[in-house]
């Protein structure tokens, strides 16, 4: 079984961070530190560690949906992440200095450095879970909101989040302005932003909101920020932007912040839509 895969089963993280594990040279196999993201491991008779702590495999799988609000980072701990989650490639990228301090100015001199505070992140809401090693089932921008699910069943992941599976996600957008018929076209077929296609959707307006036009907005991928790119593409600005569905599970009326474990049904539900077995 490749290493990815069996961290992710292992509830350890998703496989794509499980990657990221690997090469930082985080990860060992019978006390030997592995560095080849493809590295095979026999989850039988050999021993991982990640970050010198032994590896467990998962004997019960949780299934949480979080109602993710505005202003809360899609991670279970802030290191300062950008507005999408992802890190940034250095401290300057986030007008920070080397020991992670805000570089600010004192009556017009620089240099002076004062500690960012940490911001929300999904962990501050779960409280019921936070001895549990759940992590998010995609992402959603800092400054969006809506369902997110979170879990330790990395097999379910994978496949949800995986442009592959073509698991359809609808959000509810609001644009600034109006937006033409030919605009929803070109959504609707698929547009490049700086060299990044973003495949199909769904795109109809459902009403207007004094100088803004609300949609309904299906996408089939969940790139980085993908929504906002779109349309980006056709010059509008969103302004608002909530994640309302995965597939047929719906947010329904899960108060903003709030969070529930999902039912059986559901569970069985989002196997079938990723074909797995359960």
């Amino acid at each position: 079984m490749r290493i990815n895969k069996y961290l992710a089963e292992c509830g350890v993280c998703s496989r794509r961070k499980a990657d990221e594990l690997v090469k930082a040279g985080r990860v060992s196999v019978n006390k030997k530190v592995v560095r080849e993201v493809g590295s095979e491991v026999d989850e039988t008779n050999d021993t991982v560690f990640v970050d010198g702590k032994k590896v467990v495999r998962v004997t019960h799988y949780d299934y949480v949906m979080f109602n993710k609000p505005k202003g809360c980072v899609t991670t279970m701990n802030d290191e300062r992440d950008n507005k999408s989650g992802r890190k940034k490639s250095d401290a300057e990228g986030d007008g920070l200095n080397a020991s992670g301090r805000e570089r600010v100015s004192v009556d017009g001199a620089q240099g002076a450095d004062v500690k960012k505070k940490p911001r929300r992140t999904v962990i501050d809401y779960i409280d019921g879970y936070k001895d549990k090693r759940l992590f998010p089932v995609g992402r959603l921008d800092y400054d969006s909101e809506g369902l997110l699910l979170l879990t330790n069943d990395g097999d379910m992941t994978y496949k949800l989040t995986h442009p592959s599976s073509e698991i359809p996600k609808t959000y509810v957008v609001r644009i600034e302005g109006s937006i033409e018929e030919s605009d929803l076209a070109i959504l609707r077929k698929g547009v490049t932003v700086d060299g990044v296609k973003y495949g199909r959707s769904k795109v109809r307006v459902t009403g207007v909101e004094g100088n803004d036009t609300r949609l309904e907005v299906v996408i089939f991928e969940g790139k980085n920020r993908e929504i906002r790119r779109m349309f980006e593409a056709v010059e509008k600005n969103v302004v608002f932007l909530k994640r309302v569905a995965i597939g047929e599970l719906r947010l329904g009326g899960l108060s903003r912040g709030g969070y529930r474990e999902l039912s059986e049904s559901e569970v069985t539900y989002l196997a079938k839509l990723c074909n797995l077995q359960r």
